[in-house]
């Protein structure tokens, strides 16, 4: 038996010394060390050898086992750190090479815009406020004096999840949580960036697109007006589509605010003398805006008796559309590299 172990060990050694890759490796290990392998069926076998050589046999087994692990271990060792080698060689880099040039982007215009209405009107004293983008019905709706079957909710086909949860079809919402949270009623300077989401499916609208919505309330005798109204808007403009853009006021209809008013701004292209861009008319619509409905205030816990304000909104894709001169919506929603890298160029002219 001591013999045989011998030579097991001197066959294994020789064999192990041949290996010439990980296949061979492994086959080896099944042979030496498997479940059928000569040494496990000597390990098995010692019950039926005597008391005193049991004992010696055994450990003289578990001896060759153990050089034999070691044995393979070494050599998988040397295989693991070959091939380690190889692939280190393979995919070696010469750092001093000159490198490939980078397509680098750009910030979004969108992006730009957001970041610009921002400043501005934080630098005049408003906060920024954020809501959610699905909106109960009560806040897009009720509280901005728009109840179940009113007329003007067939202006805003909207993207219904249950009967009383639906994407926010305006940033207005905001101001109404804004109104609510704001418990001691004081005065309320702020504005809100967003998403919007509304069912559209024409060529020149989005069923996605950003918005901007601002909001003043004050006590009355304050007298917030018009006249601070179109003042703000002014700032706005030449702010963020150019300097010498004039504003004209057109009487409308919205059911949050009483006046209501459309904002047309001179044509940025033409200067107000009439091109095709402004049909002609010399005058571009930008917005909407107006005083805030009374209904509005009392709903959402203000006295019109002692509270007055304005409200305004308007689209940052069409802010976006007007001051870089894009001239289809569909570019802003491409990611294109090509398309984003002009606007650091056009932000510096």
């Amino acid at each position: 038996m001591k013999e045989k172990i011998e030579n097991l060990r001197n066959e294994a050694k020789e064999k192990i010394s041949e290996i010439k890759n990980m296949q061979e490796l492994q086959d080896l290990k099944v042979k030496y060390l498997g479940k059928k392998s000569e040494l496990t069926a000597m390990l098995k076998s010692l019950g039926t050898l005597g008391a005193e050589e049991r004992p010696k046999v055994g450990s003289l087994v578990n001896d060759v086992r153990r050089e034999i692990e070691n044995k393979l271990e070494e050599a998988e060792k040397h295989f693991k750190e070959q091939a380690l080698a190889q692939k280190l060689e393979k995919e070696k880099i010469d750092i001093t090479a000159p490198s490939t040039k980078i397509k680098r982007g750009s910030k979004h215009p969108i992006n730009r815009i957001i970041e610009d209405i921002q400043d501005l009107f934080v630098s005049m004293g408003y906060d920024v406020v954020a809501g959610p983008e699905l909106e109960t019905d009560e806040y897009c709706f009720e509280r901005l004096n728009l109840p179940k079957g009113h007329p003007a909710r067939d202006m805003q086909d909207s993207f219904y999840i249950t009967n009383e949860y639906l994407l926010r079809t305006q940033t207005s919402s905001v101001q109404a949580r804004t109104m609510i949270a704001n418990e001691d009623k004081s005065p309320i300077r702020m504005i809100c960036t967003g998403k919007t989401y509304r069912r559209e499916d024409d060529a020149t609208h989005s069923h996605q697109f950003n918005q901007v919505e601002g909001l003043v309330i004050d006590k009355k005798e304050l007298n917030v007006s018009l006249a601070d109204l179109k003042g703000t808007l002014e700032v706005f403009v030449h702010k963020m589509i150019g300097a010498n853009l004039d504003l004209r006021f057109r009487p409308s209809y919205f059911p949050f605010t009483e006046p209501s008013y459309e904002v047309d701004v001179t044509c940025f292209k033409c200067q107000g003398k009439g091109c095709p861009l402004c049909k002609k008319t010399g005058w571009i619509e930008l917005l909407g805006a107006g005083m805030v409905h009374p209904n509005v205030l009392k709903m959402n816990g203000y006295d019109p008796e002692k509270y007055s304000g304005f409200a305004f909104g308007t689209g940052i894709d069409r802010l976006a559309m007007f001051r870089y001169g894009i001239t289809d919506m569909r570019y802003l929603y491409t990611n294109d590299i090509r398309f984003l890298s002009q606007f650091d160029r056009k932000d510096e002219e």
